[in-house]
């Protein structure tokens, strides 16, 4: 029996939010999954800041290449998501499923060490992200399930604090490596190897393996089987899905942007993985209380004023290409704002249009969707950057993310305006029925 299962739910695990005068408490679960989230972070972001001048300087792949690379990292997720999600819902399986995730992306790390050439390289970040992909929704339902409705926005917003905690940890000690020894990209490889695996370990350990007190009834009914298009007759899923792809395909992805500036500021590459501090260092400072804030204002509103500030900082880098560090500041500052106001806030918004027994294959359906879109859009300004520059490629995607954020806004409509469009309309059990 795994640690983490030896104790058993309480009337006081079940409903601790309840109470009035009281304030909200985090289960015990979003602690233990943002503890995972953390540890497992600062061997990804250790990769992650890395990779860019990796492939570009090391391997001298040149930006298309790169944009094909990146793509994959960023898309290859998108493939097994639902498929995470699916196999998380069977049975209330969802640690398990994590746990392989979490496994896979931690094995992938050391190939890391031989993989030299394009396709050995595509290979391994294709089978690392694909671990992601299968962790994500039955991580983000586990969550769920465990927090009553009106409080999932700050539980989404304390994980992805705890989690961006290891993605501030992760450049750190990458650059601290590559301070110490020049050149050295295996040996970041090395020790992020290292730290995926305790990750793993604190899973199996500490996570706890039975459905959250807010999860009855999550096991399908005997010869109930999980259809995709039943789920998109969710009007409200169908809707946040169809709008987190659009939002998706003018998403400039993290590497791109930490590549733009540097070309703006004339850094070394010893210096390089200190960007994503800025915009890890303003998202663990914003995700809880933007999720809060979420909670209260409404989360979908709070998603399309995110991918605003995204917007501004494309115009940023666009409209002040000599700005120095103070347009490092501003552009890494309103990214982390983006993340902050949007990464949980979507989960939060997603488990509250389905029922808890597909809870796992929404939160997935959301994610491949979105997933999809920036894997497109990292394949076009690969191919703009490399044709016609990264200035072009840069404004291209700003006036297509203008676009879909008037589209989107269409999408969700007025209700979207108001917390209780991300409300359930009735108890999970009753919802059930109607998918």
């Amino acid at each position: 029996m795994y640690l983490a299962d030896s104790r058993r739910p309480t009337a006081s695990d079940a409903a601790p939010a309840d109470r009035p005068g009281r304030s909200p408490r985090i289960a015990g679960t979003v602690l233990a999954l943002g503890s995972v989230s953390l540890v497992t972070d600062v061997s990804s972001e250790m990769v992650s800041a890395v990779l860019p001048l990796y492939v570009v300087a090391a391997l001298g792949v040149s930006p298309l290449g790169f944009g094909l690379l990146d793509g994959i990292y960023n898309g290859a997720s998108a493939f097994v998501r639902l498929l995470g999600g699916l196999l998380g819902d069977r049975g209330g399986r969802h640690k398990s499923v994590a746990a392989a995730g979490y496994g896979l992306s931690a094995l992938c790390k050391p190939a890391l060490l031989v993989a030299g050439t394009m396709p050995v390289l595509g290979a391994v970040l294709a089978a690392d992200r694909a671990g992601k992909g299968l962790r994500t929704a039955p991580r983000d339902a586990l969550i769920s399930l465990s927090t009553p409705a009106e409080q999932r926005g700050l539980a989404f917003g304390v994980h992805r604090a705890m989690d961006t905690a290891g993605a501030l940890a992760g450049p750190l000690l990458a650059f601290l490596i590559l301070r110490a020894a020049p050149g050295g990209y295996h040996a970041v490889f090395t020790v992020s190897a290292c730290v995926a695996a305790l990750g793993v370990l604190v899973l199996v350990l500490f996570v706890p393996g039975r459905r959250g007190p807010y999860a009855l009834p999550a096991v399908l009914p005997a010869g109930n089987r999980l259809r995709v298009t039943a789920l998109l007759r969710l009007a409200g899923l169908r809707r946040i899905a169809l709008c987190s792809t659009l939002l998706g395909l003018a998403t400039v992805s993290d590497s791109f942007l930490y590549l733009l500036l540097q070309r703006r500021l004339g850094l070394s590459a010893g210096w390089f993985p200190l960007l994503p501090l800025g915009t890890a260092a303003v998202y663990l400072l914003l995700a809880v209380p933007l999720g809060a804030a979420g909670d209260r204002i409404g989360r979908r509103r709070s998603f399309l004023l995110g991918h605003l500030m995204l917007l501004a900082a494309y115009a940023l880098v666009l409209l002040r290409p000599g700005g120095g560090l103070p347009l490092a500041a501003a552009v890494l500052t309103l990214h982390g704002v983006f993340y902050a106001a949007t990464d949980g806030l979507l989960a939060a918004a997603t488990a509250n249009t389905v029922p808890a027994a597909r809870r796992g294959a929404g939160l997935a359906l959301v994610g491949t969707g979105q997933a999809l879109g920036r894997f497109v859009c990292s394949l076009a300004v690969g191919a703009l950057w490399t044709r016609w520059g990264d200035t072009t490629a840069l404004a291209v995607m700003a006036a297509a993310l203008a676009l879909a954020v008037g589209a989107a806004a269409r999408l969700l409509g007025p209700a979207a305006d108001h917390p209780a469009a991300d409300r359930p309309a009735a108890p999970d059990s009753a919802a059930q029925e109607t998918v």
